[in-house]
């Protein structure tokens, strides 16, 4: 079925499905796998920063029964399309979507358990997207990276993480905001032998003695199809074990 400028698109095997516009950001694979690594709980109070349709907030909220999960996007639009995909997924009463920009709802100083998004991280030199939508998504023209860590570090509660899913050359810039504190850092292998394009970045707000590599992620078999790690959470709706090698 397809909507009037947006499709519908199926997740985790179909057990969420999403309009999204045509044209700008549409979720894929980065957003499942952000959703995947977030370590909540039942009962636990999750933020997503920069929600855009709601998707990795609906993947979430499908993997973890009894998760509380607020989504913030700047633009009205997505955030219509968001609180109707939470609707369409009969979890309107657990997930919900408002307008706001980061800046603005980190000075209403409510703290989460955990935090997740996926900023805008092409580099303000890269190329301007010809959708503007898509080009706000993803061009980090305010260097959201480093700015969403912390405001995302400043609504966490102590004890709580902050994930992220972002470029493997803009780690620096993450861990960079958040010194005071340790983490993970999570390699996504499109294939084997091959290096990271991104990682998932997973802080934990305590004192911690820096950052550790995790393991990682294979993504593709040589003949392009996904390995069974990949599928187990793409597919399936598995957790992500992002944990230290």
């Amino acid at each position: 079925m397809i909507l009037s400028g947006v499709t519908l698109d199926r997740f985790l095997g179909g057990r969420v499905t999403a309009a999204q516009p045509v044209k700008g950001f549409r979720a894929g694979h980065d957003t499942v796998l952000l959703a995947s690594a977030v370590p909540a709980e039942a009962g636990s109070e999750v933020l997503e920063l920069g929600a855009g349709t709601g998707v990795a907030s609906l993947c979430l909220a499908a993997r973890v029964p009894g998760v509380r999960v607020t989504g913030i996007e700047i633009d009205p639009d997505l955030v219509q399309l968001a609180n109707e995909n939470a609707a369409r997924n009969a979890m309107a009463d657990r997930v919900r979507f408002e307008q706001a920009d980061v800046a603005g709802f980190a000075e209403r100083g409510r703290q989460f358990d955990h935090v997740f998004f996926n900023p805008p991280f092409h580099p303000d030199t890269g190329q301007v997207s010809p959708s503007s939508a898509r080009d706000r998504a993803t061009r980090d023209i305010s260097q959201a990276v480093e700015e969403w860590t912390r405001a995302a570090l400043a609504m966490t509660r102590q004890d709580g993480t902050v994930t992220a899913i972002i470029r493997a050359d803009r780690e620096e810039d993450m861990r960079g905001a958040a010194r005071a504190y340790g983490g993970v850092v999570f390699p996504l292998f499109p294939r084997l032998g091959q290096q990271p394009k991104r990682v998932i970045v997973r802080i934990v707000k305590s004192p911690g003695a820096g950052f550790a590599p995790a393991a990682g992620l294979v993504l593709h078999e040589a003949d392009r199809r996904s390995t069974d790690a990949a599928e187990a959470v793409l597919r399936h709706g598995a957790a992500l074990d992002v944990a230290i090698a």
